[in-house]
This record gives C-alpha cells, structure tokens and sequence, in this order.
C-alpha cells in the first residue's frame, strides 16, 4: 500500500528549505554546496526534492539560462506554524495548552525561557 502524501515537509525537504530560506533564491546546484554531509547528496536527490518541494507549493522556479533558479514561497514562519498545527492535532488531541505543559514538563527550560513565558502569559491577560 502506496504512503499517503503529506503536504509537511520531511526532514530532508526542510533541509533544503533551510538554504532556501537563507539565500532567498538558488539553484539546485548551489542548494547542493549549502547543505552539510560527507558524502554530499547527490544533484538528482537535490533536484527530485526541490520538485517534490515545488509540487507541494514551497518553492517556485524560474529559468536563467539553462538553470532553474528556486526561491521559497512558504516563509519559514508559516512552515513553523503549520508543523505545529499537526503536532498539536495528532498528538494533543488539539489543545495547545496540553502541548505548553508537556513542554513544561520534560523541564528542558532554562530559566530566562521560563521568564519571557511568563511574561508573554501575563501580557495576554
């Protein structure tokens, strides 16, 4: 049975967002230097996922010269929030207060983290 497709991004599709959102525009040559890794990945494994990107409405194209030049069309922002909406969907029931005191939880907040949430709840009331 075929994997259904997901319009969130995989691991290796943020990755190469990752460059796109920080050079704002690049071949899938230049994505290819940009991303760490020994060995590198392969031109075609870059450019099949740009594809996958493009198909999935993150990227666009346009041609200079023989290349295709990609730029980002989801700002990381709006990536953020949409893989947070699926985090707290599938696994909080939809509350995104049992996420906050999960978060709270695990105790991997620092202490200055706590502080500007407290001060961001205070700010709300």
């Amino acid at each position: 049975m075929a994997r259904k497709k997901s319009s969130n991004l995989t691991e290796a599709e943020l990755r190469l967002m990752n460059v796109l959102w920080k050079k704002k525009r690049a071949t899938v040559g230049e994505v290819a230097a940009a991303l760490p890794g020994d060995p590198p990945l392969a031109y075609t494994t870059v450019l099949t996922t740009m594809r996958i990107l493009e198909q999935k409405g993150y990227v666009r194209h346009t041609k200079s010269g023989r290349a295709f030049v990609y730029e980002p069309v989801i700002q990381r922002d709006q990536a953020s929030a949409s893989a947070i909406q699926l985090l707290v969907s599938r696994f909080f029931g939809g509350s995104a207060g049992k996420l906050v005191l999960k978060l709270l939880d695990e105790d991997q907040l620092d202490a200055e983290e706590l502080e500007r949430i407290k001060q961001h709840i205070s700010q709300g009331e």
